[in-house]
């Protein structure tokens, strides 16, 4: 059977260059980087070279980078870690990722007051918005840098300017897909199996000098920001992945967004459906598309038996069957909320994987659209 995948946004494949680093490092070191002797010394510089090489590509000092197990662990350390800059506030939005949204639902069990701003109907935040939210007890405003869903990017950098407040942004989908200045926030989320890296590393940038106590407590590793043994194959691979993305940046964006400009010609020829966000400015590689008289869930199953892999919501939350948060606070009532399928593309994306979509999509709906009148008939 033909497969395509199209579920970049959950996951993206490892890129080979990456694994090699990855495999290499993993079948030859074997130390561990707090031992003193040669083996750890050997782990050791792995570490410091790797973190190197994501500061290079970042444009800050490698004792800005601190790695972790994912964004979802950056996200609860920053949250969690920031302390009280000016008082117990934070700002963030109806749409960020669970590991935040959650995060300050705990916090607010705690004490916490949490603000969470609305967006339009494209899923963008209004900086004025954030601006009228601030009060002296504001210590920390949250909001990614774009929407893993629809695809929004968000104006992070107008929250930046002469402000009081640390800003922090999970940038897991954006880096390697749009330019990403680290410069204009306090805290920044990185993410590697997003970009072509392996599972279970990820990153944060925390600006020197700024407060971040660990949720980890150990052997004072990670600048005792967080303890525990590191694993050196997973951040020699990511550190790759990382530098890969920000190089290739360029030629990378503009090879996802003529995909998704294919496929979205043929969406946009089948019948009652409607792509979100298309009027913002959004990553190159999601397109979200609500397939009117169509439930999203039995689309995607339907898909996936023809051998084409997709998503309804995030990957984080996908064991829900409620409609996603994000579509909801955009305004789309809840009915077509559940219609909403997307579409994730990424470099390595084939012609022959977007040609068997091509084929097999509108088939699917035109069959799922019958089924469904069929039982509403009786």
């Amino acid at each position: 059977m033909k497969t395509a995948y199209f579920d970049n946004s959950a996951t993206t494949r490892m890129d080979p260059r990456v694994q090699e680093v990855l495999l290499t490092t993993l079948s030859t070191v074997y130390g561990n980087p707090s031992s003193p002797h040669a083996a750890g010394r050997e782990a050791r510089k792995i570490i410091e070279d790797s973190r190197e090489q994501v500061a290079q590509a970042l444009g800050v000092s490698d004792r800005e980078i601190l790695f972790t197990s994912g964004a979802t662990e950056a996200n609860n350390l920053i949250l969690r870690g920031v302390g009280e800059k000016n008082g117990k506030h934070i700002i963030t939005t109806q749409i960020e990722h669970p590991s935040v949204l959650e995060v300050c639902s705990f916090l607010e069990k705690e004490g916490w007051s949490i603000t969470r701003l609305p967006v339009n109907d494209q899923g963008a935040l209004l900086p004025s918005d954030v601006q009228k939210s601030i009060t002296e007890e504001t210590s920390l405003v949250s909001v990614m840098w774009a929407n893993n869903e629809v695809g929004t990017v968000q104006p992070v950098e107008k929250l930046g300017k002469d402000r009081t407040y640390l800003l922090h942004s999970d940038a897991a989908q954006a880096l390697g897909k749009v330019p990403v200045n680290v410069n204009e926030v306090d805290f920044l989320t990185l993410s590697g199996h997003k970009l072509h890296g392996p599972k279970g590393i990820g990153a944060l940038y925390f600006r020197k000098g700024v407060p971040l106590h660990p949720l980890l407590f150990g052997g004072g590793q990670e600048f005792e920001k967080r303890g525990g043994t590191e694993n050196v194959a997973l951040i020699a691979g990511f550190a790759t992945a990382v530098s890969l993305a920000v190089e290739e940046l360029s030629e990378n964006r503009t090879a996802m967004e003529e995909t998704r400009q294919r496929l979205m010609g043929m969406v946009t020829t089948i019948s009652n459906c409607f792509v979100l966000g298309s009027e913002a400015e959004r990553l190159p590689n999601i397109l979200n598309v609500c397939f009117e008289g169509v439930d999203a869930e039995a689309l995607v199953l339907a898909l996936d038996a023809e051998g084409v892999h997709v998503s309804s919501g995030s990957a984080c939350s996908s064991l829900s069957t409620e409609p996603s948060h994000v579509l909801l606070a955009m305004g789309i009532p809840m009915d077509k909320a559940k219609t909403s399928v997307r579409f994730s593309v990424a470099v390595d994306t084939t012609r022959e994987e977007l040609d068997h979509l091509i084929e097999v999509l509108p088939k699917t709906v035109s069959r799922l659209r019958s089924y469904s009148e069929k039982k509403a008939d009786g």
